[in-house]
């Protein structure tokens, strides 16, 4: 068993003894719905600034063709040798999308938007195509984790409650106004739809909603956390926590990552050198092996720990990753510094489990 303790900084840094030494207390974040709005003044969040409403101005660009956007960045220092291709990518990717993979590709200061020497579109197109194989790979990882979640809440609440319709009950849960919340967002995806087996249940039966494990089977993952963490009896959350070798806290936190980082990837968003805005915890203690090397929490590899993390739980024998060093094989130019890896993260404790 490996123990760790968290901390608030970027960095974990382990002590001599291989413990982890906090820097700042913890603090658990609950709430992901205005996490990116918190900061005073103004905060990047993905690729959006947010600002005070004394910086505001008005929008002052125009719309640009893909023709002379291709002449834009040749003025800017991007090589192009093939400008009708590089036409068609902005037409159908989309420029605004594509120059997020274009940033990290900027001499400084990056505010004047010319690019290092020898950098060429190829390169642009490279780092996008290598973030879209790492949304895919880690999507099919997250859906096992998901499954799995959803099937320890369904089955740990039904027997500790010894109630089928816990689910929306509103005496097994804590905050009423939470509950009520969840229980629209049930009501709509019911109403929404089409599965055989709701409008099997509805047509048969007269209970105003389907049993836990009928209900969860429709409900969007993060609804499904939602309702674990309102849960009134805090023996139910230990319980479906332990099931993954977690304390509640940290659980909770590291859903609520494994629940944004399967968003970005639904919604196509750039993952591979992104920082995230939310900090996970880490527990006291951990069931399975964990990363032992210093490394930025806000960055994607972090995320990845995680998801392994998960699957080591899950399934002993996953190939995670195996895929990962496919896909960093593939594209050897890839800065994996910026995703946060560590040197010699291939003989951490974590990923040397296959």
């Amino acid at each position: 068993m490996f123990f760790a303790n968290f901390s608030s900084k970027n960095l974990y840094i382990p002590n001599k003894s291989g413990i982890f030494a906090p820097l700042e207390p913890a603090k658990p974040l609950r709430s992901t719905s205005v996490a990116c709005l918190c900061k005073k003044d103004a905060q990047m969040c993905g690729s959006f600034y947010f600002y005070t409403m004394n910086n505001r101005i008005p929008f002052p660009k125009s719309y640009t063709s893909a023709h002379d956007l291709v002449s834009l960045l040749r003025s800017r220092g991007l090589t192009i040798a093939d400008a009708q291709k590089a036409e068609r990518y902005i037409e159908f990717i989309g420029y605004y999308r594509l120059s997020a993979y274009m940033y990290p590709l900027l001499k400084m200061p990056k505010e004047q938007h010319c690019y290092k020497p020898n950098t060429s579109f190829d390169q642009v197109m490279m780092i996008y195509r290598f973030d879209k194989k790492l949304r895919l790979l880690i999507f099919n990882e997250i859906e096992k984790i998901e499954v799995a979640v959803r099937s320890a809440i369904v089955n740990i609440g039904s027997e500790m409650t010894g109630n089928p319709f816990w689910m929306t009950d509103c005496h097994n849960f804590i905050d009423a106004a939470k509950f009520r919340h969840t229980l629209d967002l049930i009501d709509a995806e019911l109403r929404r739809s089409k599965e055989d087996f709701i409008e099997h249940f509805k047509q048969t039966y007269t209970d105003a909603y389907p049993p836990a494990w009928i209900l969860a089977e429709v409900l969007p993952f993060g609804v499904l956390t939602n309702i674990y963490s309102n849960i009134k009896v805090p023996r139910i959350k230990k319980r479906i926590a332990q099931k993954f070798g977690l304390q509640v806290a940290p659980f909770e936190s590291w859903l609520t990552i494994v629940t944004l980082t399967r968003n970005s990837c639904c919604h196509h968003a750039r993952v591979w050198n992104k920082q995230n805005t939310i900090r996970p915890m880490l527990p006291n203690r951990l069931a399975g092996c964990w990363i032992t090397q210093p490394t930025d929490a806000l960055r994607i590899y972090f995320n990845l720990c995680i998801i392994k993390y998960f699957l080591n739980i899950i399934s002993p024998n996953n190939d995670m990753k195996a895929k990962i060093d496919i896909l960093l094989s593939t594209y050897p130019s890839i800065d994996t510094n910026a995703m946060g890896f560590p040197r010699g993260w291939e003989s951490e404790p974590l990923w040397s489990l296959s």
